[in-house]
């Protein structure tokens, strides 16, 4: 008697507690996509677009000196970056403003007080620089610009003060005429940028 009391307790219990979460649920939610496919004969095909997918070389580095200069390199890199994309989307402002200015007076004013307010901004952070940094920067503002530091300069401020910058650039080891190279010279730092850009390094 007590087993037939407890089998059919243990029915009851086993039937009724699924009832309240039944009828508990909502309707499922329509999942379903909508998409562009192509029917070919009988079957359709969707068309999916998936996200670009960047491949990048592992680099293995057999010696202790070479991985600490690759992560000084991304160190430095990291440091100089961000002011050659400023300097990209600035010197893109410049140039699209200056188009719209007549006399050369008008575009020397504009030219200084641009200047001015660069300096007034980034002066400090950039004098914190390394001289490896710097040269790093020289590079990367070729590469966000497509001139090289020496260009824009003699283009913005003129032959005789590009050539003195030049000068100091010299004596500090740096070379403002120094052009990106990508696919050969700058391969490993192209990878680095690259890598920033993608969020994983």
């Amino acid at each position: 008697m007590l087993k037939a009391y407890l089998l059919h307790i243990l029915l009851l219990v086993a039937l009724l507690c699924p009832l309240p979460e039944i009828s508990g649920q909502e309707a499922p939610k329509d999942k379903s996509v909508l998409t562009r496919a192509v029917v070919e004969g009988s079957d359709t095909i969707p068309i999916i677009e998936l996200p670009e997918v960047c491949v990048y070389e592992r680099r293995d580095f057999e010696y202790l000196y070479l991985k600490r200069r690759y992560r000084r390199m991304i160190h430095n890199i990291k440091k100089a970056y961000p002011y050659a994309q400023v300097a990209g989307v600035r010197l893109k402002e410049l140039d699209d403003h200056l188009l719209t200015l007549e006399s050369e007076k008008e575009q020397k004013e504009y030219i200084n007080h641009a200047e001015k307010e660069i300096m007034n901004q980034f002066e400090k952070q950039v004098k914190k620089l390394t001289v490896t940094q710097g040269i790093i920067l020289v590079k990367l503002i070729d590469r966000e610009t497509g001139r090289t530091s020496y260009q824009v300069i003699k283009e913005l401020k003129g032959g005789f003060t590009a050539f003195f910058w030049q000068g100091i650039a010299r004596i500090f080891g740096n070379n403002l005429k120094t052009k990106y190279d990508p696919l050969d010279q700058d391969k490993i730092m192209e990878d680095i940028v690259l890598g920033i850009e993608a969020g994983f390094i």
